[in-house]
């Protein structure tokens, strides 16, 4: 089964999902961006800070 397919299967069973980033200090949702944000949102390198040990 692919991708497609299974999502087409479960469509009821899929809510919204609203992601939200932090913007010049306040959060703002992703889908009220302009196409130009977006495009920056999508090439953004995210890492996990790793604790130093002394």
């Amino acid at each position: 089964m692919t991708t497609k397919q299974i999502l087409k299967k479960n469509m009821d069973k899929r809510t919204k999902c609203v992601v939200y980033t932090r913007v010049m200090g306040y959060h703002r949702p992703v889908e009220s961006f302009n196409i130009g944000k977006k495009g920056e949102h999508e090439q953004r390198d995210y890492f996990m800070e790793t604790k130093k040990d002394n």
